[in-house]
Order: C-alpha cells, then structure tokens, then sequence
C-alpha cells in the first residue's frame, strides 16, 4: 500500500481552512497504482454474492465503474440532484456545512441484487450511509462498502455498522 499512499497528494486548507484535503488526482494519474486500487477495493468481494455496484457523485464514479467492469457486474451510479433524466428516488442527508441530495433511477436495482457501494473517501461517513439508505429505499441489499481512503479520526466508520467495510488507506 505504500505504493497508493504515495499518490495522494495533501491540499492544506481546501476547501477551507485548517482542513487538509486528500487529492486522489495523483493515483488515477498513474495507470499501474490506478489498477493497484481497483484490483484491492474489489479482492475481499471477489466470488462474493455482490450482483451490482454502486458509486456517488463523482470520484465514486471513477473508481466504481472500473471495480464494476473488473467484476463483469452492472455499475449504478448514485447523482447530484437533476442530473438523471428518467424517474428518480432519492435521499436528503445533512453535511457538516448543510445538506445534500442522492438520486438514482427508481429502476436502478433489481429486487434481488446485492450491492457493493465504492467511493474514494470515507470521512463522517454521512454520503455513504445516505447511499446505503438510498440503495435499500430501492429495494436492494447493501453488502458492503470499499473506499480508497478513509480518515479513521472522523469515525466514519461507525455510521456503517450495518455493513463491511473495507478501505485500502487510513489516515
């Protein structure tokens, strides 16, 4: 993991001050610790009963959809507000700074699927229960989730106590 931990990049005071953001650009940059990270998020799941993946708005995107295509399973992607142009359910959740808003199709998921939920940052952890929420409004079952990062003194962990989760990186 040393490899992974020396692609993200620290932003001191972004998006504001005294927080030290965790910039991911460095690792989709470099092809080999890109596949590195999609080849580890999605190893404890492999002959898993995962049937879809679902990522948030937006780096879940990157790194969902490539763990989607590895694994040969749909990828359900989990949208700002207005963005999906059919049917939508969606989920309100309170952010430190306010709240915020998940859509997905109302036909997204099957009855059946059990879902492996991937972002790249696991902080409060309010996104991800929001999806896990939202998934569960739509039928389906989250397994677990992946992150690429997680910041262990923010405790996000414990808002997902229902689920696995599996992070590659700690801070």
């Amino acid at each position: 993991m040393d490899r992974l931990i020396s692609k993200i990049r620290d932003i001191p005071d972004f998006p504001k001050p005294g927080i030290i953001f965790k910039d991911i650009t460095p690792l989709v940059k470099d092809p080999a610790a890109l596949k590195l990270s999609v080849h580890q998020l999605m190893q404890p799941f492999l002959g898993s009963e995962i049937t879809a993946i679902a990522g948030m708005e937006a780096r879940g995107f990157i790194f969902g959809s490539l763990v989607a295509w590895e694994m040969g399973l749909p990828f359900i992607p989990l949208r700002k507000p207005g963005k999906l142009p059919y049917d939508v359910q969606s989920v309100s959740y309170d952010l430190e700074y306010g709240s915020a808003v998940l859509e997905a199709h109302i036909d997204a998921f099957e009855p059946d699927d059990k879902v492996l939920l991937i972002d790249d940052l696991l902080a409060t952890g309010g996104t991800a229960k929001a999806s896990c929420e939202l998934i569960e409004k739509l039928g389906a079952k989250v397994v677990a989730c992946a992150f690429v990062v997680e910041l262990d003194f923010l405790n996000g962990r414990e808002r997902l106590d229902a689920y696995q989760v599996h992070s590659l990186l700690h801070f």
